[in-house]
């Protein structure tokens, strides 16, 4: 497992990580979200043993990222923010440096280089030099050093920036694949990334995690959550409001839009888990209602994000 206990960060006066502490276990895909300057490239490269904390310390499968630093890089594979590689040498020659350091040699190294090329979809660009390569190309390349020696950790700061729709769904597949026997943490500012490929999510803001949850379980703080979204026909809408209100599981009816010819409404439940949408449908089949559309509404990662980041910052600057 990847266990952090009460890492700080301080750049003079600046906390940049406030004493946080939590644990990633095998088979688990943690997303560290945060904005800007919350603290997650930081958090990163204190893990990897980039950055020295100071105060606390990490532990990578048992070894001590503070005490025995060398031991738990060797068991890390980290992709840096922005990839940063060596610009002159080829795709091929950097990751046959890489895997030098990494200890291999001779057939074996030449054999974990060339699976590492054709598992990262490298192939058409081994022989090119980096600086040629587009910026989703040396995204891959940086991504490909960090799992040619198969590491049992994988901490990785945003891997799909830069990369293209195509290639995000691929190395979301490879991130997905790997995660049945790695622990794996990733950095992101990319929602959608958390629902693609994360287990389990930590929202950090100014340097404090604010929220450690299921990506099931933040979209279930979202207002929206479980309503049910319907229209109807105008003529109609307003004495079927009134009946729909006497439906016990309602908490609130919102009204999002009026037309001469529709009418759109959103209902709350009371209770998340309870069928709302069951009771709304039999009372709109017993009214007659002329139905257009009718769905139920899924939190949004994004509202919850923001509602989530912005009390943390309210109450910092309080």
């Amino acid at each position: 497992m990847i266990k952090a206990t009460h890492l700080s960060k301080s750049f003079g006066k600046k906390v940049a990580v406030d004493n946080i502490s939590f644990m990633v276990e095998r088979g688990e895909v943690l997303g560290f979200l945060g904005p800007n300057a919350a603290g997650k490239s930081t958090t990163m490269r204190m893990l990897t043993g980039f950055l020295p904390p100071t105060s606390g310390t990490a532990l990578i499968g048992g070894e001590d990222i503070v005490e025995g630093s060398l031991a738990a890089r060797r068991k890390i594979g980290y992709l840096p923010e922005n990839a940063p590689v060596y610009p002159d040498m080829t795709v091929l020659g950097f990751l046959d440096f890489v895997a030098e350091i990494r200890g291999f040699s001779g057939a074996e190294k030449k054999r974990t280089v060339g699976e590492t090329i054709e598992r990262c979809f490298l192939s058409g660009v081994r022989f090119q030099t980096i600086n040629t390569l587009s910026k989703g190309f040396k995204q891959r390349v940086c991504f490909a050093q960090s799992i040619l020696h198969d590491p049992e950790y994988l901490i990785m700061d945003e891997p799909t920036d830069g990369l293209d729709p195509n290639q995000k769904h691929e190395v979301r597949g490879m991130i997905r694949e790997m995660a049945r026997e790695k622990t794996i943490i990733l950095s992101t500012h990319i929602l959608e990334e958390v629902d693609a490929v994360c287990t389990r999510a930590i929202i950090i803001a100014d340097g404090r995690i604010v929220a450690d949850d299921t990506p099931e379980g933040l979209r279930a703080r979202s207002p929206v959550q479980g309503a049910v979204h319907f229209t109807v026909h105008t003529g109609e809408g307003e004495s079927l409001l009134q009946e729909l209100q006497k439906i016990p599981s309602i908490r609130s009816l919102e009204v999002l839009g009026k037309t001469q010819s529709e009418l759109t409404v959103r209902l709350h439940p009371k209770d998340i888990g309870a069928p709302l949408v069951n009771d709304v449908s039999a009372r709109l089949g017993q009214e007659g209602g002329q139905v257009t559309s009718l769905f139920v509404e899924e939190g949004r990662l994004d509202d919850v994000f923001r509602a989530i980041t912005a009390s943390a910052s309210k109450k910092e600057q309080e």
